[in-house]
């Protein structure tokens, strides 16, 4: 058995298709293929039934993808290991990320971070339904208050989400200053959070405005273009914003309420802690951030004992 073809196979059962195993391994479609197929021969047996759509393992694959992935572990630690002694900063680099925070902010600063590190080939999965590493990727980062199972994690910035509206929107309708008038506004909404009610911290209590919302989308970019067009109130991560609300084109509002805070965190297997380069990136991106994060720079962001 050659080891690329156990490594193709443990990828094609992990992300389920040929398509994403050949992405995550940056080779082409062919290639895993012919992996897969080299791999069967050696082993005189079908490991995957595979069609246009799916790939469902054989009674054979299920007994060989334990040892698969602890033989592709092992493989892969003995590389760090080699390179922790050496203290190098190289090698391959598996990522998952989510796509709009991936797309405006760790996208560039990981591309900062390849120009310092020539050595280090990076695989990022812009994705916001991947919430597990398995044995694909090498760290996952995650907007979200919620611990990550059987995972080592580290914070490199936080999230604030406010509430914005465009200055044609507010002329028009009012500027809120409560949550009950909050209310009475129109409301721009992510389609896959759950209830229309915004939740808020104020003081001591947390507060819900029963909000009917005007539009409800499933991207936080179409929820920001939609307020600066002036279709409603959004209640947007500041990351989002930030630069609409420099521009004049979005104003944050003040209604006695805490901003939403949710620690932007970088998971991994904290069986060996992160490797070299991956602790080389972890360092990069909480320098390249900033404490507070250069997003929230500038910003007079309303608190609850702050009310105009």
């Amino acid at each position: 058995m050659k080891l690329d073809g156990i490594v193709a196979f443990v990828a094609v059962a992990d992300n389920g298709s040929i398509n994403g195993a050949a992405r995550l391994l940056g080779v082409s479609r062919s290639t895993v293929s012919e992996r897969l197929i080299e791999l069967e021969h050696s082993l005189g047996t079908k490991l995957m039934i595979r069609n246009s759509r799916s790939h469902t393992l054989t009674e054979d694959g299920n007994a060989l993808l334990e040892r698969a992935r602890r033989i592709v572990a092992e493989t892969n630690e003995a590389k760090e290991d080699v390179a922790r002694r050496r203290g190098e900063v190289s090698g391959p680099l598996r990522l998952v990320v989510p796509r709009a925070f991936g797309d405006l902010h760790l996208g560039p600063a990981l591309y900062d971070f390849m120009a310092l590190y020539p050595q280090v080939k990076v695989t990022a999965d812009f994705d916001d339904r991947i919430g597990d590493l398995g044995t694909s990727f090498d760290a996952l980062v995650r907007i979200s208050p919620v611990p990550l199972p059987n995972l080592a994690t580290e914070e490199l910035a936080f999230s604030r989400r406010t509430l914005v509206a465009a200055p044609s929107y507010l002329d028009r309708c009012g500027r809120p200053g409560s949550v009950d008038e909050l209310q009475e506004h129109q409301a721009i909404h992510y389609l896959d959070r759950g209830p229309n009610d915004w939740s808020f911290e104020a003081e001591i209590e947390r507060v819900v405005a029963h909000v009917t919302p005007r539009l409800r989308v499933s991207s936080c970019y179409a929820m920001r273009d939609a307020a600066i067009a002036g279709l409603g109130i959004a209640w947007l991560p500041t990351f989002h914003s930030f630069r609409a609300i420099k521009a004049g084109k979005l104003e944050l509002l003040n209604i006695g309420v805490d901003p939403d805070i949710t620690p932007i965190l970088i998971a991994f297997h904290r069986e060996h802690g992160p490797s070299v380069k991956l602790r080389a990136l972890i360092d990069h991106l909480k320098l390249a951030f900033g404490s507070p994060p250069y997003w929230d720079e500038g910003l007079a962001i309303p608190r609850a004992d702050i009310v105009a």
